[in-house]
């Protein structure tokens, strides 16, 4: 029972990430490990920060627009 609300519990967060347009970092050290092992991973902060440019025009995570 505890295992399986755990697993709805990340579910959730996972769905409300991207339902907010916030891609997930764990996909991503996923990703760049399995296809990408000869270049380092970005850390939490800085993949966030990439994420926040490419979605709302921002310098350095900090957003400049709302729309």
């Amino acid at each position: 029972m505890f295992k399986k609300l755990t697993e709805i519990l990340a579910l959730r967060k996972q769905f409300i990430s991207l339902l907010a347009g916030v891609p997930s970092y764990e996909k991503y050290v996923e990703h760049m490990t399995k296809h990408h092992p000869d270049q380092p991973v970005q850390s939490r902060k800085e993949f966030f920060c990439e994420a926040q440019d490419a979605r709302y025009n921002a310098k350095g995570g900090k957003v400049s627009r709302c729309c």
